[in-house]
């Protein structure tokens, strides 16, 4: 059985510009950091792994990995993003601040059943804030939501996109 998520990993193209953005900015503390000479495959390879410890214990975490280019490419507004639960006082915090240091910052965005801010990190990547709303659990239970007949739906549907 999965207990929960120990880490998502990406990659990044300054340890030290990440760490700036993740802990300095997100206040997530840099837990821990791994140099890795070898793959578990055999290549000989200079990266560094860094892990930014969560409130629940679980970590982002990233890869600097000079020896091995990486394409960076710009991303849509929720292709590759990330998102971290906050309380309502830091999603308002953190869109002030986000604002003042200059950071591209968006929202807040009704969801319905989320609120949400946005960032882009040094990488690129979208970060995104969000607060549950009230109705989070109900809306996120699929005895409740249709959420199988909805992808059901979507998936019978997509055939027909683009043929018109």
């Amino acid at each position: 059985m999965i207990k929960g998520l120990h880490h998502n990993a990406y990659r990044c193209r300054d340890s030290e510009e990440t760490r700036r953005f993740y802990e300095g900015f997100l206040g997530l503390p840099l837990a821990g950091t791994l140099e890795i000479k070898e793959t578990k495959s055999g290549r000989k390879t200079n990266t560094l792994h860094t892990f930014y410890r969560m409130g629940d214990g679980s970590y982002l975490a990233f890869f600097e990995a000079p020896d091995m280019p990486f394409d960076f490419k710009a991303q849509l507004d929720y292709d590759l993003h990330i998102a971290l639960e906050v309380d309502r006082a830091e999603l308002e915090r953190k869109f002030a601040e986000g604002r003042q240091r200059g950071i591209e910052t968006r929202g807040v965005s009704d969801h319905g059943f989320i609120d949400s801010i946005y960032f882009r990190d040094p990488n690129g990547y979208v970060i995104e804030l969000t607060v549950k709303r009230p109705n989070h659990d109900e809306r996120m239970d699929p005895a409740k939501n249709g959420a199988r007949a909805k992808l059901e739906r979507w998936t019978e549907a997509k055939s027909e996109i683009g043929k018109a």
